[in-house]
């Protein structure tokens, strides 16, 4: 199922989410606007201000705040975007050339930090301390996976359990959020918006987890992504802890010395001792549970259609191939 099918039920919505994206793109400051706009529009998922949406949704939410912090969500993921293609030294994404390879690498810190501060004016705007509290940490801790992530490249002995707390800093914490806000406007009781938050914090874990799987397994024109990016920067992802876990003495060296070396030089020899050990299914049983979890999550929602999307989320996130 296409992203286009899955948001049917918020298609409307989300159109005007996209107007309060323009609308508040604006900049008298030209360079801010065409950075701004170009990845803005290059083609991304939109997934995580559907989850605001979603979940507004599935919470009986009927009033216009979430098209406000369903826009939010999305200038914050954004910033983290133009943020990482510059630390990464990234030149596509999404089949595009990235911000900072067209603009350079100052004028995409400079705008995501726009982004960033777009979006605290515009929470401010919805008047409601609880959101602010809860973008204002989500944003802080996203930062910390950011530098955790650094600390970790290049470090072969990252295990399981430190690739996973990046992650769930990193990525799924937006996610979390996301689900958290709709929870909130739709007056969620506690236990409510601790599973919806749960539910997104599962899902942003199994989304990553399967970026991860793409990087060594997936076409380049469906992911607009050079394959092998993720070895190239040296970043210890499940699979490569995988394989150096149960391959041979000779791969796992391998493995261990493409991390901390960085290039794609033994791509090749990586990717040989990735299949051989299993590590793409592995990676793949863990995004499964992921999802797992996620969906057990949601028993707590009373019935509806906004529900049944937010479940077939959790599929797609575990099965998509882009």
């Amino acid at each position: 199922m296409s992203t286009q099918q899955l948001y049917a039920p918020i298609a409307t919505d989300m159109q005007a989410v996209d107007a309060v994206i323009r609308e508040r793109l604006h900049s008298d400051v030209v360079l801010i606007r065409q950075v701004a706009e170009y990845i803005i529009h290059s083609g991304g998922k939109r997934l995580r201000p559907a989850l605001v949406l979603f979940s507004a949704g599935a919470m009986g939410y009927r009033g216009q705040s979430h098209h406000q912090l369903a826009a939010v969500v999305e200038f914050i993921h954004t910033a983290t975007l133009l943020h990482d293609d510059v630390v990464d030294e990234s030149e596509l994404r999404r089949g595009n050339k990235t911000a900072n390879a067209l603009f350079g690498n100052a004028a995409s810190v400079l705008v995501g930090d726009f982004l960033y501060t777009r979006a605290f004016q515009m929470m401010v705007g919805v008047g409601d301390m609880r959101v602010m509290q809860v973008l204002a940490d989500a944003t802080n801790i996203i930062a910390e996976g950011e530098v955790l992530q650094l600390l970790n490249c290049h470090n072969a002995d990252v295990d399981i359990e430190d690739y996973l707390r990046v992650i769930r800093y990193k990525t799924a914490k937006l996610f979390e959020a996301a689900t958290r806000l709709g929870a909130i406007l739709g007056g969620a009781n506690e236990e409510q918006e601790r599973k919806v938050a749960a539910f997104g914090m599962h899902l942003g874990t199994a989304f990553q987890i399967i970026d991860d799987v793409l990087d060594y397994s997936s076409d380049e024109a469906a992911t607009g992504k050079h394959l092998g990016d993720d070895l190239a920067e040296g970043k210890p992802t499940l699979p490569l802890i995988h394989a150096m876990k149960h391959g041979t003495a000779e791969q796992s060296a391998r493995v261990r010395n493409a991390i901390e070396s960085g290039g794609r030089d033994d791509f090749e020899a990586v990717l040989a001792a990735i299949r051989e050990t299993g590590a793409l299914e592995e990676a793949r049983r863990w995004a499964r549970a992921e999802g797992q979890f996620a969906i057990d999550a949601l028993e707590v929602l009373p019935p509806s259609i906004f529900k049944d999307a937010l479940l077939q989320l959790s599929d797609f996130a575990v099965v998509r191939n882009y």
